[in-house]
């Protein structure tokens, strides 16, 4: 009688990725012990993680605060080159599409019917020395400031510098009399203004408050803006005006963040609490530069109600 054949086993079936199905995966997520193919591998401390495993855990975990609140970044200053290169393409734009500073430039005269030109005249600039030395100045402010605010507390600071400067441009600008008008003459009530320059100043009044804030030096920037404000003055077309209203509203917006909510951080309080306690001050930090906003639009508003 012959021998019955043996029986093949069954192979066992090769693991797969969840996420891929139709790839095997040999390796296993240290934390959850399902397959993973290499796409989607993450190195942990200790062996590998599955995608899904380090999205999870991100959830449970703080992120890590600047000394006053904002995100901490990788040290470069994404924010301000976006900046930079916006203001850049606009320039360009300006010399190739034709009108389009007087659409965006802003003038007392027009900003009631369009207001945009508030904020759109801080990225439009009247010539190549002017947009090289104010992008020159934002690159050295900004490669300070963004990592130390984060990157929306510096974008909202930039803009509200950028729009307080029009907003005293119009404050200190008066309507012309009809002697003028008969004249012919206008004043800087229609004389539009164009350029970082506001928004600049606003982060060196931020520089001067958070250097104060932190016990630090601030005797180099006392003598820059000494200097531009003299300029101002004496080289005619420089709107010192927004200059002024920059320079006011950046302080006025570094000081809510420097010092809004924030008691003592000593050495003593662990990284956790101090975390916490920037993240306790959010709040009132935005709520002061909101506040700051409208004071901004209420003083728009009565200007152009009392003319």
């Amino acid at each position: 009688m012959g021998e019955n054949p043996a029986t093949p086993q069954a192979q066992p079936e090769a693991p797969v990725c969840p996420r891929h199905p139709d790839r095997e995966a040999y390796v296993r997520c240290q934390r959850c012990g399902r397959p993973t193919c290499p796409e989607c591998q993450r190195p942990a401390a200790v062996g590998i993680q599955c995608v899904d495993c380090v999205r999870e855990g991100a959830k449970t975990v703080r992120q890590a605060r600047t000394i006053f609140g904002g995100a901490v970044t990788d040290g470069r200053p994404r924010a301000t080159l976006w900046i930079i290169g916006i203001c850049a393409v606009v320039f360009v734009l300006q010399s190739v599409v034709p009108g389009l500073t007087n659409r965006i430039s802003f003038a007392p005269v027009v900003g009631d019917t369009e207001p945009w030109r508030f904020l759109t005249s801080a990225f439009a600039h009247g010539s190549i020395l002017h947009i090289a030395f104010n992008m020159y100045a934002l690159w050295i402010m900004g490669t300070y400031l963004e990592p130390m605010l984060g990157r929306v507390r510096f974008v909202t600071v930039y803009l509200l510098s950028a729009f307080g400067g029009s907003v005293v441009y119009l404050l200190l600008s008066s309507p012309p009399s009809l002697a003028e008008r008969a004249i012919g003459q206008c004043g800087s009530w229609c004389t539009p203004a164009v350029g970082a320059s506001g928004a600049v100043f606003g982060l060196f009044g931020a520089f001067l408050v958070l250097q104060r804030r932190l016990g630090r030096s601030a005797a180099g920037m006392y003598v820059i803006i000494g200097i531009n404000a003299v300029l101002g003055f004496v080289i005619p077309n420089i709107a010192w005006q927004a200059h002024l209203g920059g320079l006011v509203t950046g302080a006025a917006a570094a000081a809510v963040i420097a010092y809004a909510g924030r008691g003592r951080q000593g050495a003593a309080m662990g990284a956790e609490a101090i975390n916490a306690a920037r993240r306790a001050a959010a709040p009132l930090q935005w709520g002061g530069l909101v506040a700051i906003l409208v004071v901004q639009l209420v003083l728009t508003v009565a200007k152009y109600a009392a003319t």
